[in-house]
């Protein structure tokens, strides 16, 4: 229809014979365009693979958006994904089965495009999108697949102690004489098919800042009566729900989300420390609000299904509230540390809605390292030497924040200590009494220098 009316549009400002020869110009070229257009497939020019433990993140390299259809089957388990007008460049090759949810891909013709089965090896949940050409790569088909026997198994299991990357449950409530660990949840940002921000070099935030989670999480399990968990251990994605949820289920005490920044201007620079807005908070309390049944854990385990919405609304927004002021100080407190290191690009922990900080009874903080855009310090990102320090000065904040707030039933609240200050004491005297180091009684007790005054009390560390 549109093809007609364009041509007797031509036609009529034209004479007859110059009329016709141009309506059958128009009607060859567009009818030569349109089997060229209907011809023309998307190429699907690579197939990668991102294991990781609960799950795996499948991308297609297109050449063009592709317009594609998703189910699941049982009996066995498998994912299908039909993609329209599409064909392979090349047989899928180079992929490892031996790990993840995938253990095998099958590929079809169907009709004019392709079939994609992904075999499986346990039930999945599935989620597909597709994204826009990046710094990186070019348009793709990304399809989440959510291992749902290892999330189930994860969650049911508790386990007694833990290594590196798991955490010691908590005593049962009212057995007095139980101890735990402090846990900290270690989130590198990014990761897998998101590489986040990437420096003027080539420099890949999602490499750099898993190099400074490893060492934090060597350093917070070398320290006494601490444990830290690994929210992405590996080269694979974790979405900012899952970040969130791993925190929960391990019950951790502080959530520290580690990233590195990036700006048009290459000359901007310096460490920021966030934590949750108060906006961003809003937004979150309202959802909870709305899903009571759910968000009983939140507030020490009182149920809120048969409350009423005033009363859930100050139960909730009380648990919200505390949670945000032991944030900020624990935040304060790695600013900090910071510091130390070099230039800090903001001289006050700033606010805002980070989806990753939205877990309403963790406190919680994100750390941008550095400008990875800046050369100079893209250069400090990749050394190993200045990644050892940024997570030392990450460590100074944790331990002088949970020296003063230990939570209880933990190691280091039964540990804690107090010292008075007599006449002729100095620090270095008393570090040495009780067996701890100068600059651990420096960050427990927030001094900026070692002067004291007799009658001042000092919080002792774990020796």
């Amino acid at each position: 229809m549109h093809l007609l009316k364009a041509t007797a549009k031509f036609a009529a400002g034209h004479s007859a014979a110059a009329g016709l020869r141009g309506v059958l110009a128009v009607l060859l070229l567009a009818l030569c365009g349109g089997a060229a257009l209907a011809g023309e497939s998307v190429q699907i020019k690579g197939v990668r693979m991102w294991p990781a433990p609960e799950s795996t993140r499948l991308v297609l390299d297109l050449s063009a958006p592709a317009t594609h259809n998703l189910f699941v089957l049982a009996n066995p388990d498998r994912v299908v994904v039909d993609i329209e007008d599409a064909a392979l460049v090349k047989p899928i090759t180079g992929l490892d089965y031996s790990q993840g949810l995938i253990k095998g891909i099958r590929t079809a013709p169907q009709g004019k495009g392709l079939r994609m089965v992904l075999d499986l090896r346990g039930r999945a949940r599935s989620k597909s999108f597709v994204l826009r050409p990046n710094q990186e790569y070019g348009h793709r088909l990304v399809v989440d697949l959510d291992d749902l026997d290892r999330m189930a198994a994860a969650a049911a299991t508790k386990p007694a102690t833990g290594s590196a990357s798991d955490a010691a449950p908590r005593p049962p409530a009212g057995d007095a004489g139980a101890v735990r660990d402090i846990i900290v949840a270690i989130d590198a940002g990014h990761g897998g098919e998101d590489p986040g921000a990437i420096g003027p070099n080539g420099t890949r935030e999602k490499d750099v800042v898993l190099a400074i989670a490893r060492r934090l999480q060597l350093m917070v399990d070398q320290e006494p009566g601490m444990r830290a968990i690994m929210i992405r251990s590996g080269d694979y994605y974790v979405s900012l729900g899952n970040r969130i949820r791993k925190a929960r289920e391990q019950r951790a005490d502080l959530f520290i989300s580690i990233h590195a920044d990036a700006f048009r201007d290459q000359r901007a620079r310096g460490s920021s420390v966030y934590t949750l807005s108060q906006r961003g908070a809003s937004s979150e309390y309202a959802r909870l609000l709305a899903d009571k049944e759910n968000a009983s854990d939140l507030v020490g385990g009182v149920s809120l299904d048969d409350k009423d919405d005033l009363l859930a609304s100050v139960l909730l927004d009380l648990s919200q509230t505390a949670t945000i002021e032991a944030s900020n100080e624990a935040a304060a407190r790695v600013l900090k540390g910071l510091r130390g290191v070099g230039q800090v690009h903001k001289a006050r922990v700033e606010q805002a809605g980070f989806r990753v900080l939205k877990a309403p009874d963790v406190p919680s903080m994100l750390v941008e390292t550095a400008f990875i855009s800046n050369p100079a310090e893209e250069r400090n990102l990749r050394s190993s030497s200045h990644q050892n320090e940024l997570a030392k000065a990450i460590m100074a904040g944790i331990r002088g924040y949970f020296a003063n707030n230990p939570p209880p039933g933990t190691r280091l609240a039964k540990a804690s200590r107090e010292h008075v200050i007599s006449q002729g004491e100095t620090l270095a005297g008393i570090a040495r009494n009780y067996r701890v180091s100068v600059q651990s009684l420096r960050d427990v007790n927030g001094l900026r220098s070692d002067a004291v005054r007799v009658g001042d009390r000092l919080r002792i560390p774990p020796s």
